[in-house]
């Protein structure tokens, strides 16, 4: 049995486990687009880039290590926004977006990008779609809403309108002094008198009706130089990006009062799209332009050292030549085509020769000017030499660039851990989770929801080619019903897998019957013909026939989880299905006859549109208490219904205990019922230490940075270890603290037998004790008394459940194990 002495301090059980006062990212990266990378004018080694799954991440040591920016200071607004460096290092500016309104305006901050405040006047009223800050400037600031922009010579604190234009895209700013420069989807627009008024530049050689994509300009003495990709102006718009790859008519150069423009795609692969153009401020001869390989969807990049004359490419991917991987590049775990486009480019302002390239998953940075490439998404001592091919099935230990949605967890065994992913599928550890690997064979979907192992050792995964099942994008018939997938099974903890049924459509769930090892039962999800599924012949494996349980009243195809309970009782979440808006068609169901028909405890209407995860308290030997998890809808009737809900007696009652817009999961402490965390979809994490009182208080954990956690995991062999996933920021884990109580590592060792028990139970010491105390949930003494080495204990006077006993040594020790009694006794 696991023990805990301690010294002189004797705590209530509740706070015996605290929160982690810190959070570890875990993973490998790779499954959220990167965009809009920036590199400080005052340290090359700084850098800020955004992701479409909300975050900003932030390194200083050149993409060595990244942080994120706290979910409650600055949030993405899916790669469409820098972060602005100024002269100053201290002051930056930004674009902040609120998740709900979708309302986004100007941020400053004044202390290195920790913390970021609105600027005093937003001249868009919530709808900023570009800004541009004077980098040898604090004050200088441009921003521009759709259809018009507006500058400031005060950081913000008061804007004035310059330009107006209908489709107002705005594809780069170069700042020299005075002069302004912008290219537009209508062409260079100047300012030469401190952004006071802006016109349109009518220097010739721009092909007609062609507006700028990408835009940079570089001065080199009294010589400015600007460049630009370009396209027809009718295919540009306010936040286009390289997914409208394909469209770059020509790369445009201009020696501003010297020449008229002139196209300059000298070594330009006819097969290769280009899309970004970037440069340093002060070397007009050094440019970089980037996008794909049409044929082979491999990023390219390519570089000019003669102001345009001639380009020549830089990353050179075949054979990583020139690149250090990590898990993906020539023939890796994934190849090139997993990154295709070049999202995000951008030259160090005051380096020429120190660059970062952004694509579908990754970042790589180079600082001789495209000699030579570094991955930079994990850490630097597992990456692979340039020069050869990417191995596969390698360890990696990702190094904060997380971007990517994780599922569920398993423990396989102490240190054995399958992660199920979006994207890239799902990735295995066998040291606890410190590095993981791609090192399995047989699953070709896009992600792995749910994997569970059988009392033989069988694993069995959830599999579907449809990502981000019920979230917010992934509700609609077209989004899900044209989607595959299956059961696969492994033998071997999850090396190799086979198909064990094959649905052909998603499949989100799995759950085991603990009365029958040869019943599984699987959410498949598809408005006509989805539901639960049930074998009862699983150890036939590939032989094994299924058919589709009842569906439940207002059901409409997208079941959720599904619990089997140890009398065979089968608890389901049924998630949100939206066709003109939300139907009535979600909830939580209970079957006790194998699914023949159900029972439904839903809430009223409150579970009605949007339900997610039912959790069952593995506390409650009874397994009477459950958690539900709801979202709160849009458009109608699904408004404002989220927030975590608790029934004590199967859903005839329900209590809401934690009032939040859109919760995801809760995930309670296997040792302490009154410890419960909740995931959010907008709010970050959350905790409680009292939830098995009637009203508990729940309490946001600041030190979790992310803004969607998804469900929360306690190791399987040390309660003390959490993990929590992510819709996009991968894993992260953190460990529990005893608050007030010292261990010791040589007291004497407390064991309790039976235990559960129905009935009396023994202690047993290595040493004389004194006195002992059995304690319920609430702290209340039920049972106390005297002890020596060995005591036995009548317990049939307790109500069934858990308690704690703690016993009491001379020298002041005191130990403290956990005990189930059983009903029936």
């Amino acid at each position: 049995m696991k023990k805990l002495l301690l010294v002189l301090t004797w705590l209530l059980p509740c706070l015996l486990v605290a929160q982690p006062s810190q959070w570890a990212s875990r993973g490998i990266g790779g499954g959220g687009a990167l965009f809009a990378p920036t590199i400080s004018p005052n340290d090359a080694s700084n850098m800020y880039l955004q992701c479409d799954m909300s975050e900003v991440f932030h390194t200083n040591n050149m993409g060595a290590n990244w942080n994120l920016v706290h979910f409650t200071e600055l949030i993405s607004t899916g790669g469409q926004h820098t972060v602005e460096y100024t002269s100053n290092p201290s002051i930056l500016y930004s674009v902040n977006m609120n998740y709900i309104t979708d309302e986004r305006y100007p941020v400053k901050s004044s202390d290195f990008g920790i913390h970021w405040s609105p600027t005093d006047t937003d001249p868009t009223g919530g709808d900023v779609w570009y800004i541009s800050a004077d980098p040898n400037s604090t004050l200088r600031l441009l921003v521009a809403s759709y259809d018009e922009l507006f500058y400031s010579s005060d950081g913000g604190t008061t804007f004035s309108s310059v330009y107006s234009s209908g489709d107002f895209h705005i594809a780069g700013v170069f700042w020299d002094g005075s002069s302004i420069f912008i290219g537009t989807r209508e062409g260079l627009l100047v300012s030469t008198n401190n952004g006071d008024s802006f016109t349109l530049d009518n220097t010739p050689g721009l092909s007609a009706n062609n507006g700028f994509i990408s835009f940079t300009g570089s001065k080199t003495g009294n010589q400015v130089r600007l460049m630009g990709t370009t396209a027809v102006a009718d295919d540009l718009y306010p936040g286009i990006n390289a997914l409208d790859i394909g469209i770059c008519t020509g790369i445009f150069k201009m020696d501003y009062g010297n020449a008229n423009w002139e196209n300059v795609t000298n070594g330009i692969d006819g097969d290769h799209e280009v899309f970004l153009i970037s440069s340093s401020m002060i070397d007009i001869n050094t440019f970089y332009t980037a996008g794909t390989n049409t044929n082979n969807s491999f990023p390219v990049v390519y570089k000019t050292e003669n102001g345009g004359i001639s380009w020549s490419e830089v990353f050179l991917t075949y054979n990583n030549q020139n690149i250090a991987t990590g898990w993906s590049g020539y023939q890796g775990d994934e190849n090139w085509w997993y990154g295709e486009i070049v999202f995000g480019l951008d030259v160090a302002p005051n380096d020429p020769n120190t660059v970062i390239i952004t694509d579908f998953g990754f970042a790589h940075v180079t600082e001789n000017g495209g000699t030579s490439w570094k991955q930079a998404y994990v850490e630097t001592q597992d990456q692979n030499p340039s020069g050869a091919s990417t191995p596969v099935d390698q360890a990696y230990a990702g190094n904060g660039l997380e971007n990517t949605s994780c599922w569920n967890m398993l423990w396989i065994d102490s240190l054995s851990i399958f992660s199920s992913y979006t994207d890239i599928t799902a990735i295995r550890s066998a040291d606890g989770g410190a590095k993981w690997k791609m090192d399995y064979n047989g699953i070709d979907y896009n992600t792995v929801y749910h994997v569970v192992k059988a009392s033989n050792g069988t694993l069995y995964a959830a599999v579907s080619s449809v990502h981000d099942l019920y979230q917010s994008t992934y509700l609609t018939d077209a989004r899900i019903d044209a989607g595959d997938g299956a059961i696969l099974y492994s033998t071997d903890n999850g090396a190799n897998w086979q198909i064990l049924h094959d649905f052909s459509m998603p499949v989100i769930w799995l759950a085991l019957d603990p009365t029958n090892p040869e019943e599984l039962y699987a959410s498949v999800v598809n408005s006509a013909s989805g539901g639960i599924y049930r074998t009862s012949n699983l150890g036939n494996g590939a032989a094994s026939t299924w058919s589709i349980t009842t569906s439940p009243t207002r059901t409409e195809g997208h079941p959720y989880t599904i619990s089997v309970l140890n009398d065979g009782t089968i608890v389901s979440s049924w998630s949100g299905r939206r066709t003109n808006n939300f139907t009535a068609s979600s909830g939580v169901f209970v079957s006790t006859n194998d699914g023949v028909s159900w029972e439904d405890v839903s809430m009223d209407d409150e579970m009605h549109y949007w339900t997610k995860d039912v959790v069952i308290d593995p506390n409650d030997v009874n397994q009477n208490t459950w958690y539900v998890a709801v979202h709160s809808g849009w458009g109608g009737a699904a408004n404002d219904k989220g927030g975590l809900y608790k029934t004590t007696d199967r859903g005839l009652t329900w209590t809401l205990v934690f009032d939040s817009y859109r919760v995801e999961s809760a995930g309670i402490h296997p040792q302490n019922p009154a410890i419960v965390y909740a995931t959010t979809e907008s709010d970050g994490l959350w905790y409680s230490e009292n939830a098995t009182e009637a009203s508990p208080t729940f309490t946001q954990l600041m030190n979790y940075d992310f803004q969607h956690p998804m469900r929360v995991f306690f190791h399987s062999h040390n309660a003390n270890e959490v993990w929590v996933t992510s819709f996009g920021n991968g894993m992260k884990t953190g460990n529990t603290e005893i608050s007030g109580l010292t261990a010791l590592e040589n007291g004497p060792e407390l064991i309790v037998f039976p235990n559960p028990s129905n009935g009396s139970f023994s202690l047993k010491t290595t040493v004389n004790a004194q006195s002992f105390k059995v304690i319920d949930q609430q702290g209340n003494i039920v049972i106390k008394g005297e002890m020596n080495q060995q005591t036995i204990i009548d317990s049939h006077s307790l109500v069934p459940g858990m308690y704690f006993i703690s016993v009491n040594y001379s020298k002041g020790e005191v130990a403290t194990e956990k005990i189930i009694i059983l009903p029936n006794h």
